[in-house]
């Protein structure tokens, strides 16, 4: 490994707007331009050097990225052509305002060359679902332009029980939740029921962990100041449910305080405990939820390599209730992954209770998770993610609604607090013991610090203690096997472990852990990791133009992760820590050093390797700017 400390360095061509527009008002003194000649994809080839006020604008997320990749509508094949096998006469297209050809002949004259002449999805399958418009079609495009099919394989494929891809969104169920149609009574009772039970104060905690006790007209005066505000445009809540889960959904403290009046009827809804499906966390190797990167095809990577639990992408309640595809497509889920849970965002018990309710009664999940962690400053203002920690009453409503309306396990994901050295997760830990959560899992970091610093983990054991009998994983800082080691042998109350960024720097780390060992896994080994990446995109998202490159866009993201991993056999002082920037260092071989490179000209280098060249206007910005490393 080199000896010079590794010196940041910016593609100005790689960046938004408005990123741009930073270095334009601002005059750094260590705004100097360095000239970097690279092969493949010209565009990222100019640098500048950062100075620190210009990193520290260059936190975070990059928001309003363009697409990558815009396809043409008018060089697309019409769907009703795509897949004519010989023999076969295309029904007629019945959409009057259809723009896509119609004509295979003259498609077929127009269409992109092939990017391979071996096409996955037919080998898998024996039918390629893109028929036409595949890009590595040439093994099944006949010349007249009809699909091939291998009958043998096809039969045995179409044979299995289930499918390979599960948790499919149907037409029927999206038209149901559009047009409200779908039985919600079972969720409406349990809501009711709550609305019902009767309080006379109620306590908050501030976020500096303060208790303070309110009355009932306090929280009716609070609710109106918060009716005022929610009236703007929101995308994450609805009014009435806003003011109603503010004032009505409040949970009642049984032990100080004594019922009046007839019985409800909350305990003929909810669920016994007996009733409930269990899952045996104990020892179980967890990934974490990640937006973006946590798609279908990085998990069935993670399984391969040992992972135990898989859970979807951080998907937005209020999103799916409506019956929004995009953010159903975060639900689906792969035959291989055997505990599979499905993360929920959202800001009142209304629209989480229902959709926990449409998710466990239409598709195959094992549990739901609550996300208490989300740092997005939009989620967080309007209430969502670490939001929650600031409404308790709110918190506890939408936990014991949603307990009850499942036969699933439950589990609740938060961060040690807001602010950045106060605590307050052992202030809500009591409330998601006892109204029954199945797992807390604490990530060791405040909202403010997002994934800067180490992660807290003495905090984390403290909560473990708070929250017996109930499993309570920590999650924060895992990249090794010693890592693990340390964290499991030290803090004796923590149940077990959670691993999100590790997982997207070197996926490989499950193995690891459970052979404990460290692997010096070889750039080759790396590569045809990335090429089974590749194929499970295809099958996922598809092998025509726009499944290619949404599999080039998803691999680019990973690739943002993927290249900060140093090989075990060239580091000075194994194991590689996470929040440790590495200092500039030349691979065993070319491609681990291409590998390693900071450089996104070098991604999409990387990607043309496997999805061929990128097509004209091709544009991409990484989701992630790293602030973790020290």
């Amino acid at each position: 490994m080199g000896c010079d400390d590794h010196v940041p360095l910016l593609a100005e061509n790689c960046l938004a707007q408005a990123d741009k527009e930073t270095f334009v008002n601002e005059t750094a003194v260590a705004g100097e331009t360095e000239e970097i000649k690279t092969e493949g994809n010209g565009e990222c080839v100019e640098k500048k050097r950062l100075s620190k006020s210009e990193k520290k604008k260059l936190r975070g997320q990059n928001k309003a990225r363009p697409p990558p990749y815009k396809v043409n509508k008018e060089v697309i094949l019409c769907h009703t052509l795509v897949d004519l096998l010989e023999g076969e006469t295309a029904e007629p297209c019945r959409n009057q305002r259809c723009t896509n050809m119609h004509d295979v002949k003259a498609f077929m004259a127009i269409r992109p060359p092939d990017i391979g002449a071996t096409c996955h999805n037919f080998n898998v399958r024996g039918r390629c679902p893109r028929g036409l418009t595949c890009r590595f079609g040439s093994i099944h495009i006949t010349e007249d332009g009809f699909n091939k099919i291998n009958k043998e394989a096809w039969e045995k494929f179409s044979a299995r029980s289930n499918p390979p891809t599960m948790n499919i969104l149907t037409k029927e169920l999206q038209t149901a939740l559009r047009k409200r149609t779908y039985d919600l009574t079972k969720s409406e009772k349990i809501l009711e029921a709550s609305k019902k039970t009767p309080q006379s104060q109620s306590t908050k905690r501030t976020v500096e962990g303060e208790v303070k006790i309110e009355t009932k007209a306090e929280v009716v005066l609070k609710s109106e100041a918060v009716s005022d505000v929610v009236e703007t445009n929101d995308p994450l809540l609805v009014k009435k449910e806003i003011d109603d889960s503010s004032v009505d959904v409040e949970m009642k403290d049984t032990s100080t305080s004594d019922r009046i009046g007839p019985v409800s009827d909350e305990d003929l809804i909810k669920i016994k405990p007996a009733e409930k499906k269990k899952i045996d966390w104990k020892g179980k190797l967890l990934m974490s939820p990640l937006t973006t990167v946590g798609n279908l095809p990085f998990r069935r990577i993670c399984k391969e390599f040992g992972v135990d639990v898989t859970c979807g992408e951080m998907a937005m309640a209020t999103s799916i209730i409506q019956g929004f595809p995009q953010e159903w497509a975060l639900v689906k889920k792969h035959e291989s992954e055997d505990i599979f849970g499905v993360q929920l965002c959202g800001n009142n018990p209304y629209t989480m209770t229902k959709c926990a309710q449409v998710l466990q009664e239409t598709m195959e999940v094992d549990f739901i998770d609550i996300n208490m962690g989300c740092p997005i400053d939009l989620v967080y203002r309007e209430g969502g993610g670490t939001g929650l920690l600031r409404r308790e009453r709110v918190l506890q409503s939408i936990i014991d609604s949603m307990n009850k309306v499942m036969t699933i396990p439950l589990t609740v994901k938060t961060r040690t607090g807001i602010v950045m050295g106060k605590n307050i997760a052992h202030n809500f830990v009591p409330y998601f013991r006892d109204l029954g959560a199945s797992l807390i899992t604490i990530h060791g970091r405040s909202r403010e610090q997002r994934y800067t610093r180490s992660a807290d983990w003495n905090y984390v054991d403290e909560c473990a203690k708070i929250a017996h009998p109930v499993p309570l994983f920590g999650n924060g800082d895992i990249l090794s096997y010693d890592d693990y080691k340390h964290v499991t042998e030290t803090y004796k109350n923590i149940s077990g472990v959670m691993i999100g960024r590790g997982a997207l720097i070197k996926p490989w780390i499950f193995t690891e852990i459970k052979e404990q060992r460290l692997w010096d896994i070889s750039s080759q080994e790396r590569f045809d990791i990335l090429k089974k990446y590749v194929n499970y995109g295809l099958e996922h998202w598809g092998s025509d133009t726009k499944g290619v490159e949404n599999t080039r866009r998803f691999l680019l993201e990973w690739l943002s992760f993927l290249h900060r991993y140093i090989p075990v056999g060239i580091l000075e002082q194994p194991p590689q820590k996470i929040n440790e920037r590495p200092p500039v260092f030349r691979g065993r071989d070319e491609l681990e050093t291409l590998m390693a490179s900071p450089n996104c000209a070098h991604w999409i280098e990387i990607s043309e390797m496997l999805l061929g060249p990128v097509p004209e206007g091709f544009h991409f910005l990484p989701k992630h700017k790293a602030n973790s490393w020290k």
